[in-house]
């Protein structure tokens, strides 16, 4: 189960993830980001991902994309924290051993 929530605000739009970013879930939200972000206008986006339980390799790649495209993350769980250093790192091109 996946549920993606969008919030307009005047200066940014909010992304609410709930449940398994994984495999069919992972390319749900992939199309709906490439949508929004073809008609957002340049506002910035912030991506919540408190309530993710779990993320897969495919989740990985939407996530590393919506950093690519400049997306602010909240994370409250450490693994999340500890996955989008990891994305964010790959993103600048540097190189983390774990």
């Amino acid at each position: 189960m996946f549920k993606i929530t969008v919030v307009d605000k005047p200066t940014e739009e909010v992304w609410i993830l709930q449940g398994q970013l994984t495999g069919e879930f992972a390319s749900e939200l992939s199309a709906n980001w490439r949508r929004s972000r073809d008609r957002s206008s340049g506002r910035p986006c912030v991506v919540d991902l408190s309530d993710v339980t779990s993320i897969d390799r495919s989740g990985e790649e939407v996530l590393l994309a919506m950093i690519h495209q400049q997306a602010r993350f909240v994370a409250t769980g450490l693994y999340t924290r500890h996955l989008l250093e990891q994305l964010q790192a790959r993103c600048n091109g540097e190189v983390k051993a774990d």
